[in-house]
């Protein structure tokens, strides 16, 4: 693995969070969605959060990067092999992970961030998600996902979870491994 780092425009010794998001890399979704997502990232620049994800210049990927780096937050992208081979890597980046593979790159997100946050997305945040969960429930480590359930956008894999829990089928209660934000406010409370 090797990792390339631009120049860090923030003191040495700086307290910044890294927050980890997961999200849809599509350009075809609802554009509450693109709101929401640019409303986090413009706050995170506020804030002097780090932006750790996927790096690809699509979807919501691009659109939380874009308003993270307008606001001034530094941007880590974690890429995988297969996104630099179709040219889909955004511009952006301060610091650049490159990985072989998806395994790799949820590692090291999970590894590199502080807290995760889930907006919207497909089998490829739900993949991101049941990593970080899957092993704070064994012990690997004590880290958090945040749902931001824009327009009650999880709900249904809320209801499974606790579907789970109702069938015996979780050890201990899952909420221990994930907190929910409905609104902004509450995304913003939680990541304080």
């Amino acid at each position: 693995m090797q990792i390339f780092a631009k120049q860090n425009r923030f003191r040495r010794g700086e307290d910044m969070d890294k927050i980890a998001i997961f999200c849809s890399a599509s350009d075809h979704i609802a554009p509450v969605y693109v709101e929401k997502a640019r409303e986090l990232g413009a706050w995170m620049g506020q804030n002097r959060k780090w932006l750790v994800y996927g790096g690809s210049d699509t979807g919501l990927m691009e659109e939380v990067a874009r308003a993270a780096k307008e606001q001034g937050a530094m941007i880590m992208g974690v890429v995988p092999d297969k996104l630099e081979e179709r040219g889909r890597v955004s511009n952006l980046l301060d610091v650049t992970f490159h990985t072989v593979n998806l395994s790799d790159r949820k590692d090291i997100m999970l590894q590199e961030a502080d807290v995760m946050v889930a907006l919207p997305g497909g089998v490829g945040t739900l993949d991101e998600v049941f990593h970080v969960m899957a092993g704070a429930t064994i012990g690997y480590h004590s880290k958090q996902v945040i749902f931001y359930n824009v327009e009650g956008f999880w709900n249904g894999l809320l209801d499974f979870l606790s579907g789970l829990e109702a069938a015996n089928f979780a050890h201990r209660p899952l909420n221990n491994f994930y907190q929910v934000a409905n609104t902004f406010e509450e995304l913003t409370a939680l990541l304080k």
